[in-house]
């Protein structure tokens, strides 16, 4: 798609790091009996419509989540790293460690510039309605983390 195409980068696929992370977590057969929380699904369903349905909207959760997890997803890794002693960027928090992007503060500067570019090829109305979905998204992610921190508490 020749708006979402240029933000697809292998230096943000996160598949394989967050599969190293569950069997960490939850040993070798962690897909077993492993079902999403309804958050989760919620948050899914809504990208999977938007890749079909609505590109640019799909734009909006693509940069609500890369930038998010370049930036304060950093946060909850240190966090993470303190409250549970995983090692420094190791098992457990491989989900935040972007190995492939070697100047972060580059990478999201490029990655704004590359919005601005997006930005430029819609109208008024579409830019409003992304933002708009940017909040949706920032919206559903924080219902992940809430629906998370019920089923995990940090207590546990």
């Amino acid at each position: 798609h020749p708006v979402v195409g240029p933000f697809i980068d292998p230096a943000l696929f996160r598949t394989a790091a967050l599969e190293r992370d569950l069997e960490h977590l939850r040993g070798p057969g962690w897909r077993a009996g492993l079902s999403p929380l309804p958050a989760t699904a919620a948050y899914t369903a809504r990208v999977e419509e938007l890749t079909t349905d609505w590109p640019n909207g799909y734009l909006a959760h693509h940069y609500t989540r890369y930038l998010g997890d370049l930036s304060g997803g950093q946060i909850i890794r240190g966090i993470a790293e303190k409250t549970w002693g995983f090692e420094r960027k190791g098992a457990g928090v491989h989900f935040y460690v972007f190995e492939q992007v070697g100047n972060p503060a580059a990478f999201k500067r490029d990655y704004r510039a590359k919005l601005d570019t997006a930005g430029l090829a819609m109208d008024e109305i579409e830019r409003r309605r992304v933002v708009d979905e940017c909040k949706r998204a920032f919206t559903l992610n924080g219902a992940v983390f809430a629906d998370l921190d019920t089923r995990y508490p940090l207590s546990a």
